[in-house]
């Protein structure tokens, strides 16, 4: 049985011991960096005829946004319904959109990723799902060698639509897994036995998917360390190649719904136990720990980029390649182009009509400063690599980063003392522990906390 004082987290060959003063300490609200500045410093003031995208890869993702039913622990942008005719409709408004987006598309451009996101983008027919992947194919020039993705409710999960994603030149899939046991799946509203699981994972094997995730989430309603242990045993029988597994976000002044179980949530120490748990089970069974909230095989793509320095954080969350232009579509989806963000609108009705009436469909966006970029890239290099190496940024950034981030990297003494960072002369490392307190180091380099500037309200890092 595990400590109420203190945590044990096997990250490396040797124990390292989190203590409750640590866990309050850092158990604070914080960005998840999936942007800088975040997203809650986008504005509806910006001028679309000033955008000028340049020649690069490129990365889409595909907002999808139906589900048939309603989890209780989801914070996504979906809508819930039991009209598969919306599904025809939405997809009649995303090509318009695709071919509005295509011709900012600068020469030479390639398609190097793709992901569907929702929403569940398996509520689509199969022949819905191959129709859209010959709309990407005909407004989009593709690389010969693409990362294409999607993410699956094993519920609603066919062989139909299984062949219908090969045959619209997927070779990744995310299955949403979350836990495995009966009583946390009836309280969050997302009933699916192992069986289902253990059946869609197979036919995604048979099909010749290259990478399989599964998504697990630690510190939901009534999971105890007993029963995640048993969730953790039963996904690994099935052998994924990647696990992303999420700290729950509880967002009611969003999602009202999650209100109704505020009273079942584990308590601080329980939740770090439970992703030691994942970390140590996980590690143990030979997969590589990312950083934050991934696993993968040594061999899978994600792992290599670790080791390759590749890794990028986007609001996908980790992707394999660095340097894409990232365009996101369909309603509420963010893109993050030559320094702009740009956020489509969330409410489907006004989403429809900016299209009706031949406009981007966009929200909200930001152009980030020169210092913003500085900053992305810093955050970003401790977020991805663990690491940054200061003679290596100071040429790649045309600065002298010591000098540039003197106050900053001051200011990491307590989390040195804490043993979540070491500092040395020629860089700034994440230890083993800081890994699982990435963000909050990361924090330390935003301007704009450090600023006193918390607009809108973060998720806890822990």
């Amino acid at each position: 049985m595990y400590s109420v004082y203190s945590v044990v987290l096997i990250l490396t060959m040797n124990p390292i011991t989190v203590s409750l003063d640590q866990l309050r300490k850092y158990n604070v609200p914080g960005p998840r960096y999936t942007s800088y500045p975040p997203a809650t410093h986008f504005s509806d003031e910006f001028q679309v005829s000033s955008f000028k995208f340049q020649a690069s890869p490129l990365s889409l993702y595909f907002h999808l946004p139906f589900c048939a039913k309603q989890c209780l622990y989801c914070g996504c942008t979906n809508i819930v319904t039991g009209d598969q005719g919306k599904s025809a409709e939405y997809l009649n408004y995303l090509q318009r959109e695709m071919e509005m987006r295509a011709k900012h598309i600068a020469s030479g451009s390639e398609v190097v990723q793709i992901q569907l996101g929702g929403g569940t983008p398996t509520f689509l027919l199969p022949e819905e799902i191959e129709q859209l992947g010959e709309m990407i194919r005909a407004n989009f020039p593709m690389a010969e060698t693409i990362e294409a993705g999607a993410e699956i409710d094993p519920r609603c999960l066919t062989k139909e639509k299984i062949e219908a994603l090969r045959n619209a030149g997927f070779n990744r899939a995310s299955l949403g897994v979350q836990d495995t046991n009966p009583d946390v799946q009836k309280t969050i509203a997302r009933i699916q036995p192992l069986e289902q699981v253990a059946t869609a994972n197979q036919w995604l094997r048979d099909s010749g998917m290259e990478s399989i995730n599964f998504d697990l989430i630690y510190g939901l309603p009534g999971q105890t360390v007993e029963s995640f242990s048993q969730t953790i045993d039963d996904v690994l029988t099935l052998s994924p190649d990647r696990f992303a597994v999420y700290s729950y976000a509880h967002i009611p002044w969003i999602k009202p719904f999650q209100k109704r179980f505020e009273d079942q949530l584990p308590d601080v120490e329980t939740k770090l136990q439970l992703l030691q748990l994942a970390i140590e089970k996980l590690t143990g069974a030979g997969y590589v720990y990312i950083g934050m909230d991934h696993f993968a095989k040594p061999g899978d793509a994600m792992a290599k980029a670790l080791h390759e320095g590749t890794l990028q954080r986007n609001f996908q969350g980790y992707s394999t390649l660095k340097g894409v232009q990232l365009h996101g579509m369909g309603m509420s989806s963010i893109s993050h182009i030559g320094g702009r963000y740009l956020q489509n609108q969330k409410d489907l009705d006004v989403y429809y009509a900016d299209l009706d009436a031949g406009n981007l469909p966009l929200l909200r966006g930001y152009t980030m400063t020169a210092e913003d970029q500085i900053r992305y890239d810093a955050i970003m290099h401790i977020m991805c690599n663990l690491y940054i190496d200061y003679a290596q940024l100071s040429e790649q950034l045309g600065l002298d980063f010591t000098d540039y981030f003197k106050a900053d990297i001051a200011s990491l003494g307590d989390l040195e003392s804490d043993g979540l960072v070491r500092r040395e002369p020629a860089g700034l490392h994440v230890t083993p522990l800081g890994r699982l307190f990435v963000r909050i180091v990361a924090m330390r380099f935003d301007a704009y906390l450090q600023e006193g500037d918390r607009k809108g309200r973060y998720s806890q890092t822990v």
